[in-house]
């Protein structure tokens, strides 16, 4: 069974940029980032398929946000954030073992595994 820690989060002022880290126990070929503030439903932000694979971001935070792989640790997935917005604030969780059949890989009801979750406050 995977486990997913996500480090990175932290408080930032509208305009600046934090980086998110999602680290797997084992490799798996997706992995996702979905945020949540609180009483909103969980909003699926980015994925990227391990190994050069497709990338994908959510309407709101495609132009600013930058999902990548660690180029050395197949398990490693970061989650850029520029431009942030006060919107943006939310948990952050990283999300793989993808089950699902859709592209994008968005609804979450398709992870079977979820990181703690990372808090990031824009203000």
């Amino acid at each position: 069974h995977v486990q997913l820690v996500e480090s990175g989060g932290g408080s930032v002022q509208v305009g600046g940029s934090l980086r998110l880290s999602c680290v797997a126990s084992r490799p798996t070929p997706l992995m996702a980032w979905f945020r949540q503030a609180p009483g909103r439903e969980r909003e699926a932000v980015s994925a990227i398929y391990i190994g050069g694979g497709a990338k994908y971001y959510g309407a709101s935070v495609r132009g600013r946000f930058t999902i990548s792989q660690d180029p050395s640790k197949e398990t490693v997935v970061y989650l850029q954030m520029n431009r942030l917005k006060p919107e943006d604030t939310a948990t952050y969780y990283c999300a793989t073992d993808y089950r699902g059949m859709w592209s994008p890989p968005f609804s979450p009801r398709d992870y079977n595994t979820w990181g703690q979750g990372t808090q990031v406050t824009v203000s």
